[in-house]
């Protein structure tokens, strides 16, 4: 199968696993805080996915959130996150997926995620336009900052980091409205399928960033890392939004 196939394939099973397990019941632990979990279901979504890999793909390296790590031969690497917002599995809010990227070498290819509850899955890519359940998403018309909503993250821990709290402070000045749902993944499905503008966060984490990123891409949009206060930010969404976060962002440095 192709790639996107694959990656469709993917998603949905993993987060079919993960919804199945968490019926029957799930075992949940702290990693760096209350917040920060991590579920027995995590853990067997990202080896079924990287079962799945070493069967299609043997010579991609895979890099799982839970701890997943092959180099491969390739030159190609999946990304993988088997339960993107396991604060909200765990808690049984609606907002969580499983999601993976595969990038040749430091070029993104495309991004896959899947939502469970909805029975949804999004794949695409810089050069892979998005689909949701096989169909193409409407392309997104460019609008600036102050006339869409945003998603963003801002974890409690980070607001005493002066250079973070400034430039969150300063961006979040822009959008029309700001919304947190806890999934970055889903949350740049939101911008893809243009019911937010742009999402923003700093220091994202490959999983969280690459997928979404992708669709997000996909559709027309784009995404930009910078750097303000000795920090990476992530910006992805419709251009002109972007450029205003970006903007925004600097204007704190």
């Amino acid at each position: 199968m192709d790639d996107a196939t694959l990656a469709a394939h993917l998603v949905t099973e993993a987060a079919a696993l993960a919804r199945r397990m968490r019926k029957a019941g799930i075992a949940v632990q702290h990693k760096s805080s209350i917040s920060d979990l991590v579920t027995d279901a995590d853990r067997a979504a990202e080896r079924f996915v990287v079962t799945e890999l070493q069967r299609h793909r043997p010579e991609d390296g895979v890099l799982g959130e839970e701890g997943a790590a092959h180099d491969g031969t390739s030159g190609r690497r999946w990304v993988i996150d088997p339960v993107d917002g396991t604060y909200n599995f765990a808690n049984r809010l609606h907002h969580w997926c499983s999601a993976v990227a595969l990038l040749d070498g430091e070029e993104l290819v495309l991004g896959a995620v899947a939502h469970a509850a909805g029975r949804r899955v999004w794949v695409g890519g810089p050069q892979v336009p998005t689909t949701e359940n096989g169909k193409p998403v409407e392309r997104l018309d460019d609008l600036p900052l102050d006339s869409v909503g945003a998603a963003t993250y801002l974890h409690p821990g980070w607001m005493d980091t002066d250079a973070v709290r400034r430039a969150w402070l300063s961006a979040a000045r822009g959008p029309a409205t700001l919304r947190t749902f806890g999934s970055g993944s889903m949350e740049m499905v939101e911008v893809s399928l243009g019911r937010l503008g742009v999402w923003f966060q700093h220091s994202t984490p490959p999983w969280d960033w690459y997928p979404g990123a992708a669709l997000v891409q996909g559709a027309g949009g784009t995404a930009r890392v910078i750097e303000v206060g000795g920090f990476a930010w992530h910006v992805a969404g419709r251009p002109l939004a972007v450029d205003g976060v970006v903007e925004l962002l600097h204007a704190a440095d």
